[in-house]
């Protein structure tokens, strides 16, 4: 319980005016974090320069899919923010998938993937999209058949596992994906204001983080990846409508079968927010005015004055940071021995 009361606790600081520089970041620095300066690289899987080349290709390579239409880069597109601004994604068979796509861009920072957690960390998320009959729809002996077919794609395993016997497994096909996505971080002007230039920010932006935090959204999105570190209940004190929040989805409650996870959800990571509508995980809401205002009244129980949303919305966008340059990857040829696509199914 102790997410839920923190989520409806009121701020002890309650803005009189504006806050010069220093002490808005001084305040702020006791909710975020910067980005480091260096990878967030995994406890349990080294990365290496040669894992992080293998990871881009299997990323972008839709030969991981059954079809062979379907990339990981399909719904979580580097070119538009990390996802792909669809309301739910379209996967196999050209099957609209049940959630939004969450951004992958900083998504190493996240507790866990996935909008109810369902996969601990990037590597088990990895293997669940290629295995999802909704989305990839392949096996984990497909990949790998597919994987050790090309001769190519034999080398970059031995470069990137070099002291395995058999290092062409589903484990470091996840593995090496994950060692790709730890790289995708994107610094933006927020964290140079955290790391003390105060000019990153100017007056309304600066306005708008400190209504952020007074009005309470920095109850739920906070830390390193302004959200994304805990869970919460999405109509904590005024439920939205079927529109917004669809009775079917329960949330965390299908991970966990406990009752107070019904409609639980993982707070939003809200870095590069202003690339990646639609909003929430059901994808219905478009614009990001809206999306604060829903927050605001589900969340908060206050209906926020257009002024304050246009400020704070102004804030989120010093959470859009610079992207990784991302050079597509020439992938190796087929062979003879490649499975061919199955399962294509060319809509009516």
């Amino acid at each position: 319980m102790r997410r839920f009361l923190v989520a409806t606790t009121a701020m002890t600081c309650v803005l009189s005016g504006p806050l010069a520089a220093n002490e808005l970041r001084e305040m702020a620095l006791e909710y975020f974090e910067p980005l480091p300066s260096t990878l967030m690289a995994p406890a349990d899987n080294i990365v290496t320069p040669e894992k992080i080349d293998l990871g881009k290709a299997l990323f972008f390579d839709p030969r991981m899919s059954a079809s062979g239409v379907f990339s990981c880069n399909s719904c979580h597109n580097l070119a538009t923010g990390g996802d792909d601004n669809l309301e739910t994604s379209i996967g196999h068979g050209w099957q609209k998938g049940p959630r939004n796509a969450p951004t992958v861009l900083n998504s190493v920072f996240n507790v866990a993937q996935f909008w109810d957690g369902r996969a601990e960390d990037l590597k088990a998320q990895a293997k669940g999209p290629v295995q999802a009959g909704v989305e990839m729809a392949n096996t984990p002996e497909n990949v790998i058949a597919t994987l050790k077919s090309m001769p190519q794609y034999v080398d970059w395993f031995d470069a990137a596992f070099p002291d395995e016997e058999d290092p062409i497994t589903f484990d470091n096909f996840a593995k090496a994906i994950e060692a790709y996505e730890v790289t995708l971080v994107t610094p933006s002007p927020f964290d140079s204001f955290l790391n003390g230039n105060d000019g990153a920010l100017d007056e309304t932006e600066q306005a708008g983080l400190a209504l952020f935090m007074d009005h309470g959204c920095v109850a739920c999105h906070n830390g390193v990846n302004v959200g994304g570190h805990d869970y919460y209940p999405f109509g904590l004190i005024e439920k939205p409508g079927a529109d917004v929040l669809p009775e079917g989805d329960v949330g965390r409650f299908a991970v966990t079968e406990t009752a107070d996870d019904e409609y639980v959800f993982r707070a939003a990571p809200l870095r590069n927010i202003d690339q990646t509508a639609p909003y929430f995980h059901s994808g219905k809401v478009w614009g990001l005015k809206e999306a604060v205002q829903i927050m605001s009244m589900s969340q908060l129980g206050a209906e926020m004055e257009d002024g304050d949303i246009e400020k704070i919305v102004a804030f989120l966008g010093t959470l859009t940071g610079d992207m990784p340059e991302v050079v597509y990857p020439v992938l190796p040829a087929e062979t003879g021995d490649t499975p061919k696509p199955t399962g294509h199914v060319v809509p009516e």
